[in-house]
């Protein structure tokens, strides 16, 4: 099953058990996808969908970690909440060793050098790891190889 129709069909169990957190969450995260798919006229398949629930996630680190700074735990727990449910639609994502294996990989066969090359290898490691990886972790695997 795509993980649109997934995701629609989380939705409505979530209608039905009356999960008011998990449905706001699962709305937000449809809103985003229809959004996505009329700005840019496209059918989004499960990558692209991914990319979105990434998006999601990392805009929702970001206010946890803010809300913390200001300490307002109650809207941090609230954004840790949604965090939970989003990264149910993540796939397995890749170890740190298994993170800079493949970065490892990626640098040998573009054959780049120095970090001057992160911008060509940062393009290809972002289409072969999508979703697989945290993009964080993955550009300081890449300066790692870049550097030494």
């Amino acid at each position: 099953m795509p993980l649109k129709d997934q995701i629609t069909e989380d939705m409505k169990t979530a209608m039905r058990a009356k999960d008011s957190e998990r449905l706001g969450t699962i709305r937000l995260l449809l809103s985003a996808m229809k959004q996505k798919e009329v700005d840019e006229r496209v059918v989004l398949d499960d990558v692209a969908v991914i990319a979105i629930v990434d998006k999601l996630i990392k805009q929702r680190k970001d206010s946890v970690a803010a809300f913390t700074q200001a300490a307002r735990m109650d809207l941090a727990d609230k954004e840790t909440a949604e965090i939970k449910v989003l990264e149910a639609y993540l796939p397995q994502r890749l170890s740190a060793d298994e993170v800079r294996a493949q970065v490892d990989a990626i640098v040998a066969e573009l054959g780049a050098k120095g970090p001057g090359d992160m911008g060509r290898v940062m393009g290809v490691v972002k289409t072969r790891l999508a979703g697989k990886a945290d993009m964080g972790q993955v550009s300081a695997a890449v300066k790692a190889a870049l550097a030494g």
